[in-house]
């Protein structure tokens, strides 16, 4: 395994901006990925451990310790019952891991087409879309906890999924390096289609839609709103949906809701299994004076999706914080609800 020095992080991410590591590891094995810490360690240095980049910030000076990346890669399926069994190294494509799921005819991760990112990325944010989230099909996460040193298997309970989180970016954050991910999926399953845009892209057609075209409309519905990487087209350079959605009780939805009837306007909501009430982080984005287009400098809002904040070439992280910042501010201002980034922030202080 080659350690190289002073590598530049923002062509290894999706907003393209950021400073560089001081050390940047590659590891292909379990052994490389335990080399890599123990080279941290003996060093004294932060360590971070880097996915597809889809899903962070880096600071403009860089990050002072060892950025390892996870390259551990293949795929294995196996029948276990009634369920299809896939294992997928963490360093595996995330979109392309989707697709051969698909193929295979199993269902349970089509909705989550087209997002960026690698297979180990996914358990940590819970990551989902369009009504999956990968928590519902994780059967057990292969990670190397950083306090034994050992090789352990967590299953899904010991994971502690909930909305966009768990015990890898909460409770125990920095403690495991995800190696491989094991999905349960239903062999010949129907597809899951229970959010508007979906719903709307097959209005009319006779029966249920395949896998596959399920897949692709997904995918469609993500390039209609930049959410599907394309070279070239600005409103992909981001980070994806930059803030979560407010998931709040039905009592502070009422409150809400009565702060915006004293705007003329009327809050959108969706039900949760846990009873409580989801409020499209976009809606308040929008309705607080950042529409789909807003520019600030080198940094603005995608033209086609308002939860993105967009590098609109040579931007730095100080300006996206600040945007960030600015729209924080401003929702809460207006309507009392603190949006909660999702990105990762890496080498800022305090991070």
């Amino acid at each position: 395994m080659k350690i190289r020095e002073h590598i530049p992080l923002a062509p290894l991410t999706t907003l393209k901006l950021g400073g560089p590591a001081r050390y940047l590891a590659e590891a292909a094995t379990v052994e490389e990925v335990r080399a890599a810490v123990d080279f941290a360690r003996g060093r004294g240095l932060p360590l971070f451990v880097l996915g597809g980049g889809s899903n962070l910030v880096v600071a403009d000076g860089g990050f002072p310790g060892l950025v390892l990346r996870i390259c551990l890669t293949g795929v294995e399926a196996r029948q276990e019952g009634d369920k299809a069994i896939f294992e997928a190294g963490a360093g595996e494509d995330w979109d392309a891991f989707v697709a051969h799921a698909v193929s295979q005819g199993c269902a349970g991760l089509e909705c989550m087409s087209g997002i960026p990112g690698t297979v180990g990325g996914t358990p940590i944010q819970n990551v989902g879309a369009y009504g999956q989230e990968v928590g519902e099909t994780i059967d057990a996460v292969r990670v190397l906890d950083l306090e034994s040193n050992q090789v352990q298997e967590l299953c899904n309970p010991a994971c502690e999924f909930a909305y966009r989180s768990s015990v890898f970016n909460t409770s125990r954050r920095g403690r495991y390096i995800v190696l491989a991910v094991r999905f349960a999926l239903e062999p010949g399953g129907t597809p899951h289609i229970v959010y508007a845009d979906l719903k709307k892209h097959f209005a009319g057609l006779d029966g249920l839609p395949s896998l596959a075209e399920v897949r692709l409309a997904v995918r469609q519905i993500r390039l209609s709103k930049a959410m599907l990487i394309v070279e070239g087209d600005e409103d992909c350079r981001s980070a994806g949906s930059f803030f979560k959605n407010p998931v709040v009780s039905e009592e502070q939805y009422r409150a809400l809701a009565e702060v915006a009837a004293g705007r003329s306007l009327s809050v959108p909501r969706f039900t949760v299994p846990s009873g409580q009430v989801k409020v499209p982080a976009a809606w308040l984005v929008e309705q607080s004076g950042f529409p789909k287009g807003y520019a600030r400098g080198s940094v603005g809002i995608s033209r086609k999706h308002a939860l993105a904040i967009v590098n609109r070439g040579g931007a730095s992280a100080a300006e996206v914080v600040a945007l960030k910042d600015a729209i924080q501010a401003r929702v809460e201002e207006m309507f009392g609800v603190r949006l909660v980034p999702e990105p990762v922030f890496l080498g800022f202080e305090g991070d």
